[in-house]
């Protein structure tokens, strides 16, 4: 129960938060020159909100496939996309869970790379 429950929310925030970041664009065509810019922006390593949106879903696909899994804690792992690639961060508590979360995030759709940057935590003994 929990664990869906922290499923639905991390969705939820994800969501939300894109949902947001797309609505900032105002309604109507854009001329030339506002396509330019957009074109300016995508060449200086900017998103546009279509990719914002975009990347926000992948991000909450991904958080989402993380909190199912037995494997993988989600609480552990950091996930950000930047135009369809995954950037997992944080530290894990095996090589299994590591290895398991790039998996995860291969198998969600709009995913064009993941780059792993986990770290397993050094067990004490």
């Amino acid at each position: 129960m929990t664990r869906n429950l922290t499923r639905v929310l991390l969705v939820a925030a994800a969501l939300g938060s894109t949902a947001m970041a797309g609505c900032a664009s105002t309604a109507g065509p854009q001329s030339a020159k506002e396509s330019a810019k957009e074109s300016a922006k995508e060449t200086a390593g900017q998103r546009s909100e279509g990719q914002l949106v975009d990347d926000g879903v992948v991000t909450a696909k991904v958080k989402a496939k993380l909190v199912d899994d037995p494997v993988t804690k989600a609480y552990q792992i950091n996930v950000e996309t930047f135009k369809g690639t995954v950037q997992l961060s944080g530290v894990v508590d095996s090589a299994e869970a590591r290895s398991k979360a790039t998996q995860l995030a291969k198998e969600v759709g709009g995913v064009k790379d993941v780059k792993n940057s986990l770290q397993v935590r050094k067990s004490e003994g």
